[in-house]
């Protein structure tokens, strides 16, 4: 692989360990200077490979350059050794040097222990999403600015922010104590759930992009599987939803990018490696003693999965879960959802009773189920929803889908 394609590739996988390493090393304050030196790496590499070709290990020629670099701070930045860091590097001389431990497994250590620092509550969602996706995922902030459908200049400042916080707060790469790790952990299952679904559900036309986003989701979730605290029932679950969604990431959108509805997606393009590990990681999950939404949702993706299964058990049993998550995660969302598992359990006329008390009227999913439920009792009122929906569709997809449903 040429160095223009290998390095952009390199930077979303290696930038943020880097990062993670240089601020376990040095103290969260110095996260800036961790991403100066995790850049001046890559422009090294950039600069460098273009001229004598990409070397036999890459990986390890960039973890050379970084720890090369962190010497020449050491040598020649003595305001960093006297007023950024001075509880770190007190104990030693300007002469000194420090060894960093670029190892797989202190790498994984010190994101891990990134990933809950980020997932702080008292950080808010937004900061949490766009720094993450920015020091755990190695995104720049351009990509953040495409995925969550924000001008950049909204990512810099809560980057900023977040930034802002550490410092102020004095927060360190650390681990959760005992009594903290229950919240900590509802918290980083949150912000991995709304990461995958920013890349699953996204309007971006980039199906790199978005798929990029539910593979990072999944790589940070894997971490947390790996570490035996945060080895639970629902982090299994979660795990499961993610498999049976990515499952169907290729079936549902077309060479022209174009979104393909659930019913009219090739399933033979389904990965059924993923389905398979799905249902390991559902099965994973049933040794709690508590479900919980992430259990509910992952059974429902578990039963769109099925190839071949009988349609009336199969909607008889999603409409059940939903009428389990209805429960415990009320939204105006999954109501919507449970309606249409209702019209395929049992009827439109019932369907259309419990839709018309939902209250989604400026959303353009709403008015495409009230169309998919006046089809063939009242077209009149079929055809007004569609263009309800047509004007509120906030993508083009969105649009050309509704447009042929007009036009049957």
């Amino acid at each position: 692989m040429s160095s223009d394609k290998l390095i952009p590739h390199l930077f979303r996988s290696e930038f943020s360990k880097i990062v993670a390493v240089l601020c376990k090393t040095f103290g969260l304050s110095s996260i800036q200077l961790a991403e100066d030196i995790a850049s001046e790496t890559f422009m090294k590499a950039s600069e460098t490979w273009g001229l004598k070709g990409v070397p036999e290990n890459p990986r390890a020629w960039l973890y050379t350059v970084a720890k090369n670099k962190v010497k020449d701070y050491f040598r020649r930045e003595h305001l960093y050794t006297e007023k950024i860091l001075p509880e770190v590097l007190r104990s030693y001389s300007v002469n000194e040097t420090i060894e960093l431990d670029l190892s797989d497994d202190n790498i994984q250590d010190s994101q891990l222990r990134m990933l809950f620092t980020i997932c702080n509550p008292e950080i808010s969602i937004e900061g949490q999403l766009s720094f993450a996706l920015r020091v755990l995922c190695g995104f720049g902030v351009e990509e953040i600015s495409r995925a969550l459908l924000t001008q950049k200049s909204t990512i810099n400042k809560r980057i900023y922010r977040v930034k802002e916080q550490f410092r102020k707060k004095k927060l360190t790469l650390s681990f959760p104590t005992e009594e903290e790790l229950p919240d900590r952990l509802d918290s980083i299952l949150s912000v991995l759930y709304l990461l995958f679904n920013e890349g699953y559900y996204s309007s971006t036309s980039e199906s790199s992009l978005k798929k990029g986003l539910c593979v990072e989701s999944m790589r940070l979730l894997l971490m947390l599987l790996d570490y035996p605290p945060t080895n639970q029932s629902r982090s299994n679950a979660l795990m499961a939803l993610f498999c049976f969604h990515s499952s169907r990431f290729d079936a549902r959108i077309s060479d022209q990018e174009k979104l393909i509805l659930y019913d009219d997606q090739d399933k033979s393009k389904w990965n059924q490696t993923l389905i398979l590990k799905g249902e390991r990681y559902l099965e994973l999950s049933s040794k709690g003693e508590q479900m919980e939404k992430y259990h509910i949702e992952s059974l429902i993706a578990f039963w769109h999965s099925r190839i071949e299964p009988n349609l009336s058990e199969k909607w008889n049993a999603i409409l059940k879960l939903y009428n389990k998550l209805i429960q415990i995660d009320y939204s105006p969302v999954i109501a919507l959802n449970r309606t249409y598992a209702l019209a395929m359990a049992n009827n439109k006329e019932t369907a259309l009773k419990e839709a018309l008390k939902i209250n989604l009227k400026d959303n353009h999913l709403y008015h495409s189920l009230l169309a998919f439920l006046y089809k063939g009792f009242d077209e009149d009122k079929r055809t007004a929803h569609l263009n309800l929906a047509m004007k509120l569709a906030r993508t083009e997809n969105d649009r050309e889908t509704i447009k042929k449903k007009l036009e049957e």
